[in-house]
């Protein structure tokens, strides 16, 4: 397994406020795994705690069979060498003052194997500008004089320069125009098949996710509430936050009363409600009366949809037998 996280728990810094409360996943070697969710619902948590830009609170992350979570000298060192992360914004992410070669060279400098003479880091910018699809006269360019979608494909090509195993895709398509994203995509999906890259993708755009990843978890309040392969998650829904979010993507001819429409606002993290954090926006325990109070004493276990795939679990009182859906 490339990724295992188990009973992973994050708190804000300096705070006892959980934002990513006990989840479990894990991404097989080549596979993709998309986290989705509405904003604050602890998904990019998840990925900085991978990366270790954050320290988990509780549980453990290990990637390609080593701990990472605790922080260790051994655990950072194996990290840089198997996981990069690609951001949302890449003009952010590259420095302003740096040519493309440079950014690219300085990348591929950390590696033991790679030798400090010019030539073989030149070689290597070569290798991975060819990569990601980019002229070699971009090498002299600076982040400011590129399109949003060469900004990107420059940013993924410095992720790649320490050769990872592991990509954590943060929102990588967010910020381009909907023709430039397709061309990301595709471009993520050759890389994985060339490279045998795993990745694990962040994302509010359910259409995004349904293209690229094997497997879908929802995550709400710092936990998840569905995970399963991405056609059944999508195809057949368990839990009615997924399809309010399934619903929520615009389909041409579906009026509002088609749909399931959450009302108010997600539950505040520093003040957890008893039992599914979900309840107060559900739009189904109330119709289950006599059962509503499991609703607000107990709180629901991911347990396998009956009707759907055997890794395809649920965490609801009252799961769904949804008939197939489209996004």
């Amino acid at each position: 397994m490339m990724l295992s996280i188990r009973e992973l728990s994050v708190s804000y810094p300096g705070s006892d406020v959980v934002v990513v409360d006990g989840i479990s996943l894990d991404v097989p070697s080549g596979g993709t795994l998309g986290l989705v969710g509405e904003s604050g619902s602890g998904k990019s948590t998840v990925a900085r705690a991978v990366v270790g830009m954050v320290r988990p609170r509780s549980g453990t992350i290990e990637v390609d069979g080593v701990e990472v979570g605790a922080g260790s000298s051994a655990a950072m060192k194996h990290l840089r060498s198997t996981t990069q992360m690609v951001f949302q914004d890449p003009a952010a992410s590259l420095h302003p003052r740096m040519t493309v070669g440079a950014a690219l060279v300085e990348a591929a400098s950390v590696r033991a194997d790679v030798a400090h003479g010019q030539g073989d880091l030149a070689m290597e910018v070569h290798r991975l500008m060819d990569l990601v699809g980019l002229p070699e006269t971009f090498v002299d360019r600076y982040a400011f004089e590129l399109s949003g979608g060469q900004r990107q494909r420059v940013a993924i090509a410095r992720a790649l320069a320490p050769r990872p195993r592991l990509l954590i895709l943060d929102e990588v398509t967010a910020a381009l125009d909907v023709s430039i994203q397709a061309t990301i995509l595709n471009l993520l999906k050759e890389l994985q098949a060339e490279l045998h890259l795993t990745y694990l993708a962040i994302s509010h755009d359910l259409a995004v996710m349904r293209y690229l990843c094997d497997s879908i978890a929802v995550m709400e309040l710092g936990s998840i509430k569905e995970i399963g392969a991405a056609d059944e998650v999508f195809g057949s829904p368990g839990h009615p936050y997924t399809v309010a979010l399934l619903d929520a993507v615009p389909q041409f001819g579906r009026t509002r009363d088609d749909r399931t429409v959450l009302t108010g606002e997600p539950a505040d993290p520093a003040d957890r409600p008893s039992g599914c954090s979900f309840r107060a926006r559900c739009p189904v325990g109330p119709v289950f009366d006599a059962s509503r109070d499991r609703c607000v004493t107990t709180t629901p276990e991911l347990a396998v949809v009956d009707h759907s795939g055997p890794d395809h679990a649920v965490a609801c009182h009252f799961r769904l037998n949804t008939n197939d859906r489209d996004v």
